[in-house]
């Protein structure tokens, strides 16, 4: 039995930035649903300032749709985000799930007819794919934890040539239920994530108090993420990340 540790990436905002992807599918999907939205072609500074307070990708559709409302209040969205989702979500009829659906068909569509330009709308960070092929050479293995569809995220994977030990999307359920089940491995577990409420929703769960957490420094962070972090949350800077693993903070 392998007695390394097992690191599980987060997806976007850690392995691999798709800001232009995430607006590209999330502008159609909310075109989609509502024909007469007028929204720009590029991504809106209002929209990647709402990107580290998205968990879900419907809510990127739902965004989109709000950004094109004329009364549209950034800052009020911003302070009460969990408030105003709710609310947008009622008046686009409450359901989720079409949301969702309208940007896995969007994606799907895309690397149907598109695929070379859809996968260029992604950007792997600087030397992620050079640090996850050396992680064998010190006997660890990693994974991949996202709330995309499992699907997209292997399309992407595949076009890197890289290859996890497991991938997880949001079909297989929330992030600490993946790493409950992944406990079953019996193998020390570091999570990689860029999401603060992600990572202490983790730390939090009990069963995970042994899971190592880390915070990528270099993902979609709102400015006061990275200070007063809680007891078993460790910033993760790229230089870091790119020392072996016996050094990690």
């Amino acid at each position: 039995m392998l007695s390394g540790p097992l690191l599980v990436f987060d997806f976007d905002g850690v392995l691999v930035d798709g800001m232009a992807e995430y607006w590209w599918s999330s502008r159609q999907a909310a075109c989609l649903l509502e024909p007469g939205l007028v929204l720009p072609e590029q991504a809106p500074a209002a929209f990647a300032r709402l990107r580290p307070l998205i968990h879900q990708g419907w809510e990127m559709v739902l965004v989109a749709a709000e950004l094109g409302r004329p009364d549209f209040d950034l800052a009020g969205f911003e302070a009460d985000y969990s408030g105003s989702i709710s609310r947008a979500l009622a008046r686009s009829g409450g359901q989720h799930q079409p949301l969702q659906s309208a940007l896995e068909d969007v994606r799907r569509q895309a690397i149907a007819t598109v695929r070379p330009q859809w996968l260029a709308l992604h950007r792997p960070y600087p030397g992620v794919k050079e640090r996850l092929g050396a992680l064998a050479t010190e006997g660890a293995d990693w994974a991949v934890l996202t709330t995309k569809g499992a699907a997209f995220a292997a399309e992407l994977l595949a076009a890197e040539q890289l290859a996890p030990l497991r991938l997880f999307g949001h079909e297989q359920g929330s992030k600490p239920a993946v790493l409950l089940q992944l406990r079953e491995l019996r193998r020390p577990l570091w999570f990689i994530e860029d999401r603060r409420p992600t990572l202490e929703t983790v730390r939090a769960t009990p069963g995970l108090e042994q899971v190592r957490c880390f915070l990528a420094a270099w993902g979609y962070l709102k400015p006061e993420d990275r200070s007063g972090l809680p007891d078993g949350i460790t910033l993760l800077e790229p230089g870091a990340f790119q020392a072996p693993l016996a050094i990690w903070p």
